[in-house]
């Protein structure tokens, strides 16, 4: 059973930094492309940021120049680093990764079940 989890959320100041990590449980074939999503306290579902199996990445303009998504293939770790943060970054965040298993699996995508981030003014 692949599982993903997230850890290193928690409370900070505005303006100050947190790095989320999403390791996959076990490890699989392939890891393709891994995302970042948050939901609001507003209740509104928002895509973050995404890389695919090399290093191209893509940020949503909200956190452009603030978050980086990395990974460490090694690791089967997905990183979000968040510089900079706001009060309207509080959310949870949750990753998600398309994930071969073996040689022989299509790719599934799969979610871990978040954690809070909570950025004070």
């Amino acid at each position: 059973q692949v599982q993903l989890a997230e850890s290193g959320g928690g409370s900070v100041q505005a303006g100050e930094s947190l790095r989320l990590s999403c390791t996959v449980s076990r490890d699989v074939f392939s890891i393709n492309t891994a995302a970042w999503f948050r939901h609001t306290p507003g209740g509104q579902r928002e895509w973050v940021a995404s890389i695919n199996s090399g290093t191209a990445t893509n940020y949503a303009d909200s956190v452009k120049g603030r978050f980086t998504i990395s990974r460490d293939n090694a690791k089967n770790t997905v990183y979000l680093q968040m510089n900079s943060v706001k009060p309207e970054d509080t959310a949870v965040y949750f990753c998600t990764a398309g994930i071969r298993t073996d040689s022989s699996s299509r790719i599934r995508n799969y979610w871990g079940p978040g954690t809070q981030v909570t950025v004070s003014s």
